[in-house]
């Protein structure tokens, strides 16, 4: 490196980005790329009393609807209007990620990888008081970060939260909102059965036992558990359905016309394009960035990984639905290669025109209709973002 730096990067990760073609002056944007933030639709007339409480000026970015730019050392969690769920922080990116799907009124929308759950609100937000939203991921106490959040903003009526792996979760939306039939079995005096009552985040002793229970089990056990579902709204379609019906696994017939309209599958990576990431590492400790970003055995666990996210999500899309996959990582192993062996596997699927792209600040990636943000093209964080759909075979 030259110097210019105020983080110099240690020698391992400057051949690593070497080998993957990346341009390590990446990494000395990271002061002229602003934070960004979304503005919760409805609380626009916020914006001059969150100028003065910030000492900043939102500067609307332009390409991005409800996005705002501002200075990258503001903090705004200390801010009012984030205390008050009205503002919420999303890298411009990950907001074109989710944009990318154009998000229709009346969509089921499952995000296959939904921790730590800015997407997800964003997600719920394009919705409104429509479809349906179903948020998985495997890391229970990041899954319950994101009910936290859809709680502070309000966002949650609609959406139900799944612990599970994403390579192997099976579970279709709830097309019907069945919430009507609860109250019918309440008022003809029928024998109640085991349906979903309302939500509510206490749970019983017993429950609590049984739970317990299940998790001390899973270190003896060799097959898989069904999803643990551990939210939902009440427009989410849960509520006066059979927990039989709700663990209903999809199967293939049923999935062409059944599944979910847009998928987004925003995977584990290296984060590699994400230099307030890379920053962290200055307190981790460089050899923890040799373990979860150089370790060559770790990076291919990955792509494999990823591989199977993306082949489950589109297992469980609709014909003629859109999927989004996206990463954070700059390498053409995590992306383009990722996407050759999707589509070669995969001859119902279609990579698709972005077609918002064009008035986006980013390039193509090696695949055409690829795209690849950087903070140097794009002032943003690194991310890649392919969209498929899924054709009628036979």
């Amino acid at each position: 490196m030259d110097g210019t730096l105020s983080m110099p990067l240690p020698k391992g990760f400057l051949d690593f980005l070497e080998e993957n073609g990346l341009d390590p002056s990446i990494y000395a944007a990271r002061d002229s790329v602003p934070r960004y933030v979304r503005i919760k639709p409805g609380d626009e007339s916020q914006i001059p009393e969150l100028e003065m409480e910030m000492k900043c000026k939102l500067e609307k970015v332009v390409w991005l609807p409800g996005f705002f730019a501002i200075p990258a050392h503001i903090q705004i969690a200390s801010s009012k209007a984030y205390q008050e769920g009205k503002i919420y922080g999303i890298d411009a990116a990950s907001g074109a990620a989710v944009m990318s799907l154009d998000i229709s009124h009346g969509d089921h929308v499952l995000d296959l990888c939904a921790a730590p759950g800015a997407k997800l609100c964003f997600l719920s937000d394009l919705l409104g008081n429509s479809g349906s939203l179903t948020g998985v991921d495997i890391a229970k106490h990041r899954l319950a970060a994101c009910r936290t959040m859809l709680k502070k903003y309000s966002l949650g009526d609609r959406c139900r939260l799944f612990v599970a792996d994403g390579t192997t979760f099976s579970l279709l939306p709830l097309r019907v909102h069945p919430d009507s039939r609860l109250e019918i079995l309440r008022n003809t005096g029928e024998e109640k059965i085991d349906l979903y009552e309302e939500w509510t985040s206490r749970r019983s002793w017993k429950e609590r036992k049984k739970a317990a229970k299940a998790r001390d089990n899973l270190h003896m056990l060799s097959v898989k558990t069904e999803p643990e579902l551990i939210f939902y709204g009440p427009q989410s379609g849960v509520i006066g359905v059979s927990k039989s019906e709700l663990f209903q696994s999809e199967c293939g017939s049923e999935t062409s016309k059944l599944g979910y309209d847009k998928v987004l599958v925003d995977a584990e990576c290296t984060h590699d394009g994400s230099f307030r990431h890379i920053e962290k590492f200055e307190h981790w400790g460089w050899a923890t960035l040799q373990r979860r970003v150089l370790d060559a055995k770790r990076t291919d666990s990955l792509t494999l990984l990823q591989l199977k996210l993306l082949s489950n999500g589109f297992k469980l899309l609709k014909t003629g639905g859109s999927l989004v996959y996206s990463t954070c990582s700059l390498t053409v192993a995590q992306n383009e290669d990722v996407v050759d062996q999707f589509l070669a596997a995969n001859p119902a699927a279609e990579l698709q025109e972005i077609c918002a792209a064009k008035n986006w600040p980013c390039r193509s990636g090696r695949i055409p209709k690829t795209l690849r943000f950087d903070p140097l093209v794009s002032q943003t964080s690194g991310l890649f973002v392919a969209k498929f759909t899924k054709l009628s075979i036979g």
